[in-house]
């Protein structure tokens, strides 16, 4: 059985592109299916897709990696050569590995964060529930929720790092003054959008307002933070009203166009609009960035924030590599038990098949002699003898017909497995 990921990051490919891949957790099953009914041999599937990274992971007899990629740039519909530049493949260990370091947030923008954890943790659920999910890569993943509490138990990894939602705080307080006189408007309520409304609820701006398609989600998050709630569909009548806009939906489509912000820049007499788009794919046109008093960033725009702080966390994340290490020493070591004793696995059963066509033939001659009234302990010695012959023949037979160079290993072999201790005694 061999494992490989596929997939493209923060580090490989722009948000745009990324955006392509990103799959809804209401996607994945349907794209499982799809995968796995494409590949002639059906394998272990699951899709980790979030805002910094689309990943796949497959487990099969033999890798199938060409045919993975090709599915994947279908998906995203993206020429498959263009996705090879921009995306990894790991195999076996390497696979592990990245799982793990995934898994611990050694491989996430903000260095040591919790949230991949979870969203792995859905991925993960998903592709069982959709009976994708096999022994080897629920083995992997569950190995890989092991390795990340432990890194999260036994290391500092996750001390002060700056989250995404931090960061949007951090680069506001850096374009306003006074956050205090600040109306900020959010737009979705996931949980992204729960962790931006908390930082700049902590600074305590002038009002904050949760816009969402659903209403009743916005009242609820909204009712948690002294804000107010809006439906998505009077958001273009109230751009205008709004200093910092942060948005993070799961739409599909951008829901904030160029024009409908160039006329709130109009309505509030060019005064600047600090925007956050923390979507993949994007919510708001990147076109917008280009009118004047319009301050734009995507998650990519943030990295140089949230990395501060990773050189004092060197020592954490050697710790955590140390533990990464053991965990895939582990699985690798368990991936190689498990494949050694699949070839076992048939030769006992073939035996014990053997064994049993044997016993089946002996009963029968011992229940005709009996039949025919012959002495019970001549007929059970019989039998006896009869299995014995039987079990000793194929050695008997190697042991006469071995080379006269490979006689003295045959004769061990046949020593080892006919004469062990506890069948002497």
């Amino acid at each position: 059985m061999t494992v490989w990921a596929l997939g493209l990051n923060h580090n490989t490919a722009p948000v745009d592109l990324r955006g392509r891949f990103a799959f809804a957790l209401d996607q994945i099953t349907p794209a499982l299916a799809g995968l796995r009914e494409g590949h002639p041999q059906h394998p272990e599937a699951a899709i980790l897709s979030t805002c910094n990274r689309t990943e796949v992971y497959c487990a099969s007899d033999t890798v199938q990696v060409d045919h993975t990629l090709g599915w994947l740039a279908q998906a995203g519909n993206v020429p498959a050569d263009a996705l090879r530049q921009h995306s990894y493949v790991m195999q076996d260990d390497q696979a592990a590995r990245h799982a793990f370091r995934v898994a611990s947030g050694l491989d996430s923008m903000v260095l040591g964060e919790a949230q991949i954890l979870g969203q792995l943790k859905r991925a993960i659920q998903v592709a069982q529930d959709a009976g994708a999910l096999g022994t080897t890569l629920n083995q992997l993943f569950q190995r890989s929720f092991s390795v990340a509490k432990q890194v999260r138990s036994s290391t500092e990894i996750g001390a002060h790092s700056i989250s995404m939602a931090a960061a949007a705080v951090e680069l506001a307080s850096q374009l306003f003054e006074d956050l205090g006189q600040l109306r900020v408007l959010f737009i979705g309520a996931g949980e992204m959008i729960a962790l931006a409304a908390t930082h700049f609820a902590a600074r305590n701006p002038k009002s904050m307002t949760i816009a969402n398609r659903t209403l009743a989600r916005s009242e609820h998050l909204a009712s948690g933070l002294g804000a107010e709630a809006m439906r998505l569909a009077d958001l273009p009548a109230h751009l205008h009203e709004f200093d910092a806009i942060i948005s993070s939906t799961a739409s599909a489509l951008p829901i904030i166009g160029l024009g409908a912000i160039r006329s709130a820049v109009k309505k509030r007499r060019h005064r600047p609009i600090f925007m956050v788009d923390l979507a993949v794919p994007r919510d708001i046109e990147p076109e917008v960035a280009q009118l004047n008093d319009v301050y734009l960033y995507t998650v990519d725009d943030l990295a140089g924030i949230v990395k501060k702080g990773h050189a004092s966390r060197e020592a954490a994340v050697s710790q955590a590599e140390a533990i990464v290490d053991a965990g895939v020493q582990s699985f690798m070591h368990w991936l190689e038990q498990r494949d050694s004793s699949h070839g076992v696995v048939p030769l006992i059963q073939e035996l014990n098949a053997q064994a049993d066509q044997w016993q089946a033939i002996e009963l029968a001659r011992a229940r005709r002699r009996l039949a025919r009234g012959e002495d019970v302990d001549a007929v059970l010695q019989a039998l006896a003898r009869g299995m014995s012959q039987k079990m000793l023949h194929g050695a008997r037979v190697e042991l006469n017909t071995a080379a006269p160079g490979a006689r003295q290993d045959t004769m061990q072999n046949v020593a080892r497995m006919f004469l062990r201790d506890e069948i002497r005694r």
